[in-house]
């Protein structure tokens, strides 16, 4: 049985070897040529941020990331320079990604919600969303 799956392995190789080749006999290098493709991409579905989260007051939100935010998270506006989560000022996220994470967590991010009032994660999420999309 050895005997017959070197060979079959030895040619498997060969072949293997010599399809993926781009070049014609005389050495020209060939380019695969494009394709079209019929149809259309989907469109990213935008997250709608809820109506309680939308209208937070950035200036409340500061107190409310310095008592719960600043051990874990980088913010240059709060000067926190935490390494746990993301740093925000790089991240720069959406509000609605913001208003999700406070509220449900992710990954070593405990979920604030039922901790912070609606209000709250409205007010931090204002604040941390304006501190890094402001110029």
């Amino acid at each position: 049985m050895r005997r017959l799956a070197l060979p079959l392995v030895a040619s498997l190789v060969l072949i293997g070897t010599t399809a993926c080749d781009l070049s014609k006999p005389g050495g020209e290098v060939v380019q695969p040529r494009p394709e079209t493709v019929v149809g259309t991409v989907a469109e990213e579905k935008k997250v709608e941020v809820p109506q309680q989260f939308a209208n937070g007051d950035p200036d409340a939100g500061k107190a409310v990331f310095a008592s719960n935010c600043t051990g874990c998270h980088t913010l240059k506006a709060a000067g926190s320079t935490g390494t746990v989560g993301p740093n925000l000022d790089q991240a720069q996220p959406e509000l609605s990604l913001i208003v999700n994470r406070v509220r449900h967590g992710q990954g070593a991010m405990p979920p604030f919600e039922g901790k912070l009032s609606t209000e709250q994660i409205s007010d931090v999420a204002a604040y941390v969303f304006d501190s890094t999309h402001s110029g």
